[in-house]
């Protein structure tokens, strides 16, 4: 009897593992229905570019380009890229990141079930490396419905849904390990993520980061490795700010419009605090503001320190753009911030950055050394596009050409004067460039970097 009993214990337990969870607390232990009804709307997606050979910088020299005319045309090449998406709606809206996707000229979408679509880009950022897509399939498709990434919490189950290395789908557990990480999205040390230790690996970009309701937290986009392979510490792009891009998309847009705030400022820490005689730390104490900010049009100053936007606590830049950016263009949020001791609202209508006075983009023509060279008046969206400090005028290099990049030019140098002379305007810095004296000396500004370069004719 005493064995019998035991039979039938195992066989119960058995029948009781296979059985579907009926309750929140048997969810735990088993994640096959939330997989069931996430991964159909989980997609893979293949993606071709087609770029040209990269020619030998002498191709393009007066003196020994005749050595190369016999030379066939530099032929295309296709690049392959590989990722995840997840489907949005069911009339096939989808997003993905912008570097699987962003520079593809024909992108094809593989559900779960290995039905093909063909798909197309209706809007692209590389800045928050995110894209919209539009499946075109003349049936409703499955979909994930998106969560209010601020009422996500440490410490929840996650499950990250992608195609890692190309295998097929693949499903992998954790939980939510951080919120509000930011300055870890490649070099430009912005940007704004929900971390988590669910395995993310090359092919997870663009796939889902789900809740155990199976609505979408997160977009999987970047991983911290020194191996390649994942670590436990994965990054994905909040559902907010998702849902931003989408209501643009769907409104049309074909780039993402961005509100700028036209400040600059860091992290109000203790040691800051103390010595400002501050009884807090925490928020962004403003260093600078551009005369167009809308920060400066609200009644904000210098030595102000930000501690809320639209309701939700900032402590530095990136959350900030962040709430922004969620916020949308157009909109008016509240601002909370403090001067001395004091707290202070106001409410700031949020822009982009106004493209005033006019760039007056010149571009430097053949058969000058420079052909190619596109210079730009530094106004709000120039200061934007290139990442400028707030402070910087006079005249910007926004693209190179083969000729001035040999130089040592970069997209971003301010030239400040030339043979002594300081420049202000597009033109005057054509017609320096175009007197064809055989010594030329040019004083370039990069980033904080003061730097001149000589040129012999």
């Amino acid at each position: 009897m005493k064995y019998l009993a035991l039979i039938l214990a195992f066989c119960a337990s058995t029948l009781s593992a296979q059985e579907v969870p009926q309750s929140a607390a048997q969810m735990q232990l088993s994640f096959v229905p939330l997989v069931k009804q996430a991964t159909p709307a989980v997609v893979s997606i293949y993606a071709k570019i087609i770029t040209q050979e990269r020619r030998t910088p002498l191709q393009s020299d007066p003196f020994f380009e005749r050595f190369f005319r016999e030379q066939a045309a530099p032929r295309p090449r296709v690049q392959n890229s590989l990722g995840s998406g997840v489907i949005l709606s069911a009339d096939g809206i989808v997003v993905s990141n912008y570097h699987v996707v962003g520079m593809a000229t024909e992108i094809t979408v593989v559900l779960s079930d290995r039905r093909e679509f063909s798909a197309h880009v209706l809007l692209g950022d590389a800045e928050a490396d995110l894209a919209i897509l539009k499946i075109d399939a003349p049936e409703d498709l499955p979909f994930l419905p998106l969560r209010d990434s601020d009422s996500v919490e440490v410490g929840e189950l996650a499950l990250a849904i992608g195609n890692p290395f190309g295998v097929g789908q693949t499903v992998s557990s954790g939980i939510v390990s951080g919120l509000a990480r930011s300055g870890v999205s490649g070099d430009t040390g912005r940007g704004y993520f929900i971390q988590t230790d669910a395995p993310i690996n090359p092919g997870n970009s663009g796939g889902a980061l789900i809740d155990m309701a199976g609505r979408l937290i997160g977009v999987n986009t970047s991983i911290l490795t020194r191996s390649g392979g994942s670590n436990g510490i994965g990054f994905a792009i909040p559902a907010d700010l998702i849902a931003a891009f989408v209501a643009q998309a769907e409104e049309g847009q074909t780039e993402f419009a961005r509100p700028w705030a036209g400040v600059s400022g860091q992290l109000l820490d203790s040691d800051m605090a103390a010595t400002l005689g501050l009884d807090r730390s925490g928020g962004i104490i403003l260093s600078g503001l551009h005369q167009a900010s809308p920060f400066r049009q609200a009644g904000l100053e210098v030595g102000d320190v930000i501690v809320e936007v639209g309701g939700e606590q900032v402590n530095t830049p990136s959350e900030m753009i962040y709430r922004m950016g969620v916020a949308g263009v157009e909109k008016q949020v509240e601002i909370r911030y403090l001067r001395g001791s004091q707290e202070h609202s106001t409410r700031v209508r949020l822009m982009p950055a106004p493209d005033l006075p006019s760039r007056d983009m010149r571009i430097m023509k053949e058969p000058h050394p420079f052909a190619g060279l596109t210079l730009v008046r530094i106004n709000p969206a120039v200061l934007a596009e290139l990442s400028l400090r707030l402070e910087i005028e006079g005249v910007a290099v926004s693209e190179t050409g083969a000729g001035a990049a040999r130089a040592g030019l970069r997209v971003g140098d301010v030239i400040q004067a030339i043979n002594g002379v300081e420049m202000a305007h597009p033109d005057e810095v054509v017609d320096a460039l175009s007197q064809g004296q055989r010594h030329l000396e040019m004083v370039v500004l990069r980033g904080t970097r003061r730097i001149t370069m000589r040129f012999r004719g």
